[in-house]
């Protein structure tokens, strides 16, 4: 029974993180580092890049951790799915305030 659980948990965390494991940018960040002034291109793909490296991170993490929290508690398949979940959402939005620091929110501020 144990292992069926740790399995769960492995297989919820991958579906949760396997998409968000690529690091491209989509067509509106694409678009924003276009729109931006000759001098800041690299300086905003570079931070748009780590900015998404952050929340994919952070995404990861809280799985897991929500998934380990499950496991520990002793509920079943489907609330440690949801620990996984709950903990994916808190690491996304946790992993997407500090995934970039002082200098890329400034040069992403002057470049909307």
């Amino acid at each position: 029974m144990k292992t069926a659980k740790i399995l769960a948990a492995l297989a919820g965390v991958t579906l949760v993180a396997s998409p968000v494991l690529a690091a491209s940018l989509n067509s509106k960040d694409r678009a924003r580092v276009s729109r931006a002034a000759p001098r800041d291109r690299d300086d905003v793909r570079y931070c748009l890049l780590q900015g998404k490296k952050g929340r994919d991170k952070g995404t990861i993490i809280g799985a897991a951790g929500g998934a380990g929290v499950g496991l520990v508690a002793g509920g079943g398949v489907g609330e440690t799915l949801l620990g996984a979940g709950a903990g994916a959402l808190a690491g996304r939005l946790i992993g997407k305030s500090e995934g970039t620091n002082s200098t890329c929110d400034r040069v992403l501020r002057r470049n909307p």
